[in-house]
């Protein structure tokens, strides 16, 4: 798909355009219409999520393996999940904590749903959660 690129005009005070340009220099976009479309972007995938669409994401585990019945409890999340979960990635940080990466597919508030089961589990030391876009309606 082919875009046409578009020029126009922005008003902003001089402010918080210093702010903009030190925020761009800082994450190392090239240039404003990249940090801009970059947002622009960001906030479309939001939109989709808050929308209920189908979306991707990634939900981010950490816990002691060793802390009974944890594991169990994790996996049983999961399975019952299972219609929205398209992987999973189990890693040995040491001899007890364990990190996770469960990578999703579907509708928004049941991937929100699974992330807030996981991250309730009594003993999970840390969650994380991360909202991506299936890209059909970015460019």
């Amino acid at each position: 798909m082919s875009s046409k690129l578009v020029r126009f005009g922005v008003s902003i005070e001089q402010e918080l355009l210093t702010k903009f340009d030190r925020l761009i220099q800082q994450r190392k976009y090239t240039n404003r219409s990249e940090a801009l479309r970059d947002m622009i972007r960001e906030e479309l995938v939001k939109e989709e999520w808050t929308e209920n669409r189908e979306v991707t994401g990634a939900i981010t585990l950490v816990y002691d393996h060793h802390t009974r019945e944890l594991v169990t409890k994790v996996l049983d999340i999961q399975h019952d999940y299972h219609t929205c979960i398209l992987s999973t990635q189990h890693i040995h940080m040491d001899h007890h904590n364990c990190f996770e990466i469960i990578v999703t597919k579907g509708k928004s508030k049941e991937i929100e749903t699974l992330y807030q089961k996981l991250k309730s589990i009594k003993n999970v030391k840390h969650a994380g959660f991360m909202m991506a876009t299936k890209g059909k309606d970015i460019s």
